[in-house]
Formats: C-alpha cells, structure tokens, sequence
C-alpha cells in the first residue's frame, strides 16, 4: 500500500503514518513543516494545501492507493474541494476525517450512520453557516459537511468518512484528558459533573488510526460513525484518572442544574460534560461491522498518563486554554453545595 496523509505530524496524523509503517506501508505527508516534526522513515512533502501550484508539486509524487486526510478543519469547503480536485488523478481513493457535527440533529438527538447532514455546498467559504442559540448547529458543523461533499464531488463511491466524537490518547493537542489527569492528580474535593453513572464514548486515538489504514485498505464507501461502543461511566473514568495518577481526591457529584446556574461552560470547563440527549448517544455499529475495535478507555487514560507524565507535550494549539475550570471557580461551587 502507498498511502499519502494530508497532515501527518501530530496526534491523529502522526498515528496513521506510524501505524502505516510498521505495516510495511510506503507513506508520503504533506503539509506545511511549522507545528511538528515529520515521522522517521515517511516521504515528506511541504506546502500550502490551499495553494494550487503546491498541490500539483504533490500530485506529481503519486500515485497513492489512497489519501488519508487529518488536517481539513481549519479549511473551508471550497479548499477541501482545491485539493480533492488537484489530487482525484493521484489517488485511488479519500479517507476523510469529519465529525458528528456534520449531522443536523447533533447533539440533541441519538445519531446514526444515515442520520441527516447539515446542508453545505461544495465550494462554500468559510463564512458558509450559522451557530444556533442553544449551540446547534455550529458554523463548524456546516463548514465540516461541505468539505464532505467537496469529497464526494472528486471522489464519488472512493470516499470514506469517518465521524468521530471525541478523540483521546497519548498526543492529545485539545487538553481535556490532561486537564482531568492533573486535576485529579491534585486531589481534594473534584467538582463532577452528575450523573455519575452517565457513559461516555471517547475513542482512542491509535484505534481510528488503525480503523482509518484499514478503510484505505478496503472498498467500503460512505459514512463511518467512529465512537466506543461500549464507552465507560464518568464514575469510571475518573476513577482511571485517580489511579493512574495517584491522587487522593474524592469527586463530588454535582447535578448539571446547579453547574449551568453557576455558570460552569459545558464541554470545556469541565470536559467532556454536556448535557445534550444526542452527544454520547452516537451508533458507531457500521464501523464495528467494518471491523472498529476500541480497547478500554481505561488504558487509554493509563497511556495517555504514561506519556504525559514522561514530559510528553502536543503541539501548540489554541483550544488548549478552553479547558478547565479555574480553581477559584471550582472551590467556590464545591463551598455551596
């Protein structure tokens, strides 16, 4: 197999080329050689993926059994489109990396493989969308089901999409799984988020890097789901944390009413919390019928703590400072309840 992976330094990307050499595959990256380093042993290509003149420079290393594209979130459709046309000659098939945000009824309702998409087209820029009131759709989500079509415009039945919720593991560049390892590293009383026994789905980074190598193997086309089928509980999850860290707190479960009244932002202050219907009700049954396997969260929470531990750092990545909720905060909620 000769693969080619738009992006290819960090976290998702870097997993694939990794994972594709131990395979014995042959590996070209492309991308702009600023926020990481190039894997050992892969063809490198630099440039601008939203400069034509440098995506015909990379068509000319082809041809490729397949593209495995990790880097379209920051690019409009119309770019995605820039790229898929430039390379449909070079390439027998597009994995793409998408997100659940694609579908309209994220994250209020329970979601499936043949959930309906958001409306986007092709050649939209990055002005295309709106974000709703209460946080749905997002601009982002419109902006993510145009670069799929922009996809399914050069490549037809040779695409592949795979629609991940949350994606967790040694690498992490978004800092929710680090924020709760050091949280609970620190001990004391932790403001968590109730239900307890709610179950999440996060998904660990080396099994959608495994799941994306086998779809550029296959001949499946269309969407993918890519969530933990089996998940685990909060309770659990920070369970693991504590463990691994062997910090000597004690969680203190407070219903979701209280945190919005205290004005605790979902999803980032205190991560992974939501209290939308749809955000861990998401059917990744296809993917696991093409052969999805996730090892427990448990041990991607120990590795994930392995590596950070060890001095492990991402990239530099502005989402990072989303995350955590400010210890003042914390304290100050915890004293009232």
């Amino acid at each position: 197999m000769r693969i080619l992976v738009m992006g290819g330094t960090w976290f998702l990307g870097k997993a694939i080329a990794e994972l594709a050499l131990a395979r014995g595959w042959s590996v070209t990256t492309f991308n702009r050689g600023r926020s990481g380093r190039d894997v050992e042993g892969v063809e490198s290509v630099h440039g601008d993926r939203t400069d034509r003149e440098d995506l015909q420079r990379l068509a000319r290393h082809g041809l490729w059994d397949a593209v495995i594209d990790t880097s379209s979130s920051d690019f409009p459709p119309r770019d995605v489109l820039l790229a898929t046309t430039a390379l449909r000659q070079a390439a027998r098939r597009w994995v793409h990396v998408s997100t659940v945000s694609v579908y309209r009824g994220w994250p209020n309702e329970a979601l499936a493989d043949d959930s309906p998409l958001l409306d986007c087209p092709e050649d939209a820029d990055e002005t295309f969308g709106y974000t709703g009131d209460g946080g749905s759709p997002t601009v982002y989500g419109f902006q993510k089901a145009g670069g799929e079509r922009a996809v399914t415009a050069a490549f037809g039945d040779a695409a592949v999409f795979l629609r991940p919720g949350v994606i967790l593991g040694p690498g992490e560049y978004v800092g929710r799984l680090p924020w709760w390892l050091e949280r609970t590293k620190r001990g004391g009383r932790i403001l968590a988020p109730a239900p307890a026994e709610q179950r999440i789905q996060p998904v660990d980074v080396r099994d959608v890097a495994r799941f994306a190598l086998d779809q550029a193997a296959g001949t499946a086309s269309g969407g993918f789901n890519v969530t933990h089928p089996d998940g685990i509980t909060f309770r659990a999850f920070l369970e693991a944390c504590l463990a691994e860290t062997g910090g000597a707190g004690t969680p203190v479960w407070v219903d979701p009413e209280v945190l919005i009244e205290q004005g605790v932002r979902q999803w980032t202050e205190l991560p992974l919390w939501r209290t939308h219907a749809g955000v861990w009700a998401v059917d990744s049954r296809r993917a696991v019928e093409a052969g999805l396997r996730c090892r427990p969260v448990v041990d991607t929470v120990r590795d994930t703590w392995r590596w950070w531990a060890a001095n492990g750092r991402p990239v530099d990545h502005p989402r990072w400072a989303e995350h955590g909720i400010a210890a003042e905060k914390e304290a100050k909620i915890l004293a009232s309840v």
